[in-house]
């Protein structure tokens, strides 16, 4: 099930990049990357694999950011997207990663939760401005939209997955993360 789990998270970091560039604009604020829908998943996704270790968190996040170099230099994305997404997703992953290792006493839905309150919006906020700052078609309001809209949509997908996972998971093949925190607090 473990590699289940990273596949997903590596597909959906693919995806993401994929579609960075397409945007969806909100009808009151904000701009709308298509690619967030995707990326959304993605912390989710992570803390879910913390259940299996340490280490195949850090395995999924480095296949995950080999596999969007070697997409990105094979479609020939900019190298400013390349090193942006890149930069945003070891930064966002790893402080995600971090503070959901030093929460080890809750349980897993407040980690999870909790460990997104960081990764978002630094994710956003590093991937917006290394991407498109000093870029004349992306002021820095439009880039100020894309950042809320971001920040607005990850939280809300990531929040809609966590908590199915964590209150229908006990009786189904997600129930592996109860297990270890059952270990954990013995």
């Amino acid at each position: 099930m473990k590699y289940f789990w990273i596949s997903s998270y590596v597909l959906s970091v693919l995806f993401a990049n994929i579609t960075l560039n397409q945007f969806i604009p909100l009808p009151l604020y904000g701009q709308l990357s298509v690619g967030t829908l995707f990326f959304a998943f993605i912390f989710t996704l992570r803390d879910r694999i913390h259940g299996y270790g340490i280490r195949y968190v850090v395995l999924a996040i480095s296949l995950a950011l080999v596999v969007t170099v070697a997409y990105s230099i094979f479609d020939n994305i900019e190298p400013r997207f390349i090193i942006a997404s890149f930069l945003s997703i070891a930064a966002g992953e790893f402080a995600d990663t971090i503070v959901f290792q030093n929460l080890k006493r809750n349980n897993w839905l407040v980690r999870c939760l909790t460990s997104n309150v960081i990764s978002v919006p630094l994710d956003s906020f590093l991937f917006t401005m290394l991407a498109f700052w000093g870029n004349p078609e992306f002021p820095f309001s439009f880039m100020l939209q894309i950042i809320y809209a971001d920040v607005l949509t990850k939280y809300v997908i990531a929040a809609s997955i966590a908590f199915p996972i964590y209150f229908f998971g006990k009786n189904t093949l997600l129930a592996h993360h109860y297990r270890k925190e059952e270990h954990v607090q013995n």
